[in-house]
């Protein structure tokens, strides 16, 4: 590998087994929002058509094997990257997440071994506000080989610049929602103190969710509630709206992460169609998540669905 690919870039961070039970999808649909009657396929196990929703492996780097609470930063802080200085785990932030799905994961591990491959795609110095470390992450059958889903995420880790390093990322595309018209469909989930305490048990238990210490050293006052609760909560709803609540009906989702979410915020998902449909089907919709009265908390949201009967009113 070439320095002129970048420092850190390729580093193949070493490879983990990861597990999951029908339980950890009943909680994980539970913690984002699923209804009852409408989605008891993901509320209730012996359902017919009982699934996991589709954007439940992007808990799995962060839950591993594990039925018990771990300790996030011992577990986040483990494997320094070649090439580029050690980072310090506490102080960072989720910057962008996509996932692309390529095959609906089984209701359960049992009887299969799963595991996730993740290797660095870039490392950027954007000096005193800090460093972007983008990754991917396959969630691959161990045995057949095959990739379930892709999830390609950066991490910004605050004030930790300065080193160096490449400033400028690649080109990230931009989808910004219509401007000139209303959304399709607008989602509102009414988030609670407790919010973060409940989705932090899917196996993300950094302690910035759910103790106010960490949130007061970083400036936001108090605990936050996850940005990939607000990430998987707006996937619930797109699909919800377009999709029929189909985990097959979800292609590719992704979003950027644009302010933190206090406990007890009204959060409003704002989704647009805009027309162009891929080779099979799925059509782009573009959101944003904003608190109520408050900032835009997801941006550069776009999510692959394949339309069928949309929801008109609010959700």
């Amino acid at each position: 590998m070439g320095n002129e690919a970048g420092p850190g870039v390729g580093f193949q961070f070493p490879t983990f087994e990861v597990t999951w039970l029908k339980r950890d999808l009943l909680l994980f649909a539970n913690s984002i929002g699923a209804t009852y009657p409408d989605e008891l396929h993901y509320l209730y196990e012996l359902n017919p058509s009982f699934a996991a929703f589709p954007t439940y492996p992007i808990i799995l780097p962060f839950k591993h094997t594990d039925q018990e609470v771990i300790d996030f930063y011992a577990r986040s802080n483990s494997t320094p990257i070649e090439g580029v200085p050690k980072f310090d785990t506490k102080g960072v932030l989720d910057g962008e997440r996509k996932l692309q799905f390529f095959k609906p994961i089984p209701v359960s591990s049992e009887g299969r071994k799963f595991e996730i491959r993740s290797k660095v795609l870039g490392v950027y110095d954007k000096g005193k506000p800090g460093t972007v470390v983008e990754t991917e992450q396959c969630l691959v059958d161990a045995e057949s080989g095959e990739t379930y889903t892709r999830a390609v995420g950066s991490g910004f880790y605050v004030g930790q610049g300065g080193w160096g390093g490449p400033k400028a990322g690649p080109k990230v595309p931009n989808f910004p929602p219509p401007s000139d018209r209303a959304p399709d469909a607008t989602g509102i989930l009414q988030t609670t103190m407790e919010t973060a305490h409940l989705y932090r048990l899917n196996g993300d238990y950094n302690p910035l969710h759910a103790d106010p210490e960490p949130g007061k050293k970083m400036g936001f006052g108090g605990p936050i509630i996850h940005g990939l609760f607000s990430w998987n909560m707006s996937a619930h709803t797109i699909l919800k709206a377009f999709g029929a609540s189909k985990p097959q009906n979800l292609k590719e989702f992704q979003a950027r992460f644009a302010a933190p979410v206090k406990p007890g915020d009204k959060l409003i998902t704002e989704m647009w169609r805009v027309g162009n449909k891929d080779a099979d089907g799925f059509e782009e919709i573009r959101f944003i998540v904003r608190v109520e009265g408050g900032m835009t908390v997801l941006t550069n949201g776009r999510a692959l669905v394949k339309v069928e009967g949309q929801i008109k009113a609010k959700l």
